[in-house]
């Protein structure tokens, strides 16, 4: 996620502390959210995928392949 993004949704939830946000602004934050939610799914999501447990008898076990 842009930075200039990530900015503006603080913004948006600083604005929303101190009074109601409007239709429109209430949409751009959401559209925001989902966003960096999406941005955050998919990081995790390739840090599990590269993640392997080395067992002591030396055996590797992907972490990331399994269903979902």
């Amino acid at each position: 996620m842009e930075s200039r993004k990530l900015k503006r949704l603080s913004e948006l939830t600083a604005v929303s502390r101190e009074r109601e946000l409007t239709d429109e602004e209430k949409a751009e934050r959401e559209a925001l959210r989902n966003e960096y939610r999406a941005a955050v799914t998919g990081s995790l999501r390739a840090s599990l995928e590269s993640t392997v447990i080395v067992s002591p008898d030396g055996s590797v076990k992907r972490v990331g392949k399994g269903k979902g």
